[in-house]
This record gives structure tokens, sequence and C-alpha cells, in this order.
């Protein structure tokens, strides 16, 4: 992966929406970049079960987004703030929850991270060599959400987990900002809104 890239992100609006902030960390292993994820706790009431970076909902004592995202990589899995190198972000996302998501991305050392059980109940590192296989990607175009429209919806199956939502397209956006790798120019599939997903 080259981050070096992501520096030079311009700022973007997050009006209209809560702000949320994630950090998606890059983990040198085996001279191989991975990147860290958490699975979401079954009881939770937004995305339960989901894979995600760490994140959430900025908080009155964070004076930036970045500290957001890093706050909230502590609570969820242990990763100090002081041991993490923000190196930059890609761009803002919303969600489903009217959430406006920053992204950021940092390198962080590789050591056994533990999640907080009360909001993770996983945390899997996947190899982005794994994450940019084409044999792992698949995508649909869902027509006819009463909110998005037509939109199309990226799935990484890596490792017994899937990567797909609004952290599949966070991935995508991050690989091919840093890789070699580019989303197919065409879905492999048309599905209406609400179609079985493949999870």
């Amino acid at each position: 992966m080259d981050l070096s890239g992501l520096r030079r992100h311009a700022p973007q609006s997050l009006a209209g929406r809560r702000q949320a902030a994630v950090l998606a960390p890059v983990i040198a292993r085996d001279g191989e970049a991975h990147l860290l994820f958490t699975k979401r706790a079954a009881h939770l009431g937004e995305h339960p079960g989901q894979m995600s970076f760490p994140g959430g909902g900025r908080e009155p004592i964070d004076r930036t987004l970045t500290d957001t995202a890093l706050r909230e990589a502590d609570e969820e899995v242990g990763m100090r703030p002081t041991e993490v190198d923000v190196l930059g972000r890609i761009d803002d996302t919303r969600t489903s929850s009217q959430y406006a998501v920053r992204p950021f991305v940092g390198v962080a050392p590789d050591r056994e991270y533990v999640p907080d059980e009360s909001e993770v109940a996983e945390v899997a590192i996947l190899s982005v060599d794994a994450l940019t296989d084409p044999a792992n990607y698949e995508s649909e175009r869902r027509v006819g959400h009463p909110e998005y429209g037509d939109h199309r919806v990226h799935y990484f199956h890596v490792g017994g987990y899937t990567v797909w939502g609004v952290t599949g397209r966070m991935v995508v956006q991050l690989l091919e900002r840093t890789t070699d790798w580019r989303a197919p120019a065409e879905p492999d599939r048309v599905v209406g809104a609400d179609a079985e997903l493949p999870i």
C-alpha cells in the first residue's frame, strides 16, 4: 500500500447530519499490509453484526473528528491514540442511520487488540492482498432504494468475514487510492432494493 497520497485530501462538509469518525488502521504483518476491522456486537441497535472500522459519533470531549476516531479505537479495541500514526483520510460518507462519517487512515502496531464486548464481538485483521483478490470481491447494483435510489453495494469475502455496506464503500476507496486494485466498472448483477443480501 502507498499511503502517501492520503495527506493531500481536502476537507469536506458534514453539515446536516450527525458527525462521526472512524479509523482504518493499517497494520504491517509478515511484511504485508493488513487492515483491522471490528465485528459489531449483535445487540447493538445500529448495524449489529456488521464489519466496520473502529469509530462512532462525535462527543463534546472531542476537539476534532480525529480525536473522535482515536478515542473510539481506544474504547473499542484498546488501540491507544499515542501508538497510531494518522496519515490522512478518505472521503466523508453518509450512513442510513443519518450519520456523516469521516474516515481516517493510520498506521498501528501489530499486536493483540482486545474487543470491548459491549460494542465489539470480534477483531479481524485482514490482509490487503486478500481484499484485492478478485476471487474475494463481488458487487451488485440495487435499484429503487427509497433514500439512495439506485446504488452499488460492494462485498469483500475474506477469512470467513464479509465487509460490505458503508465500510465496503470505504474499503473500495482506500484500496483504489493506495493500491493498483480497481473495482470492476460494472457490478456482477442488478437486484431490487429489498433483495436478499449475499452475506
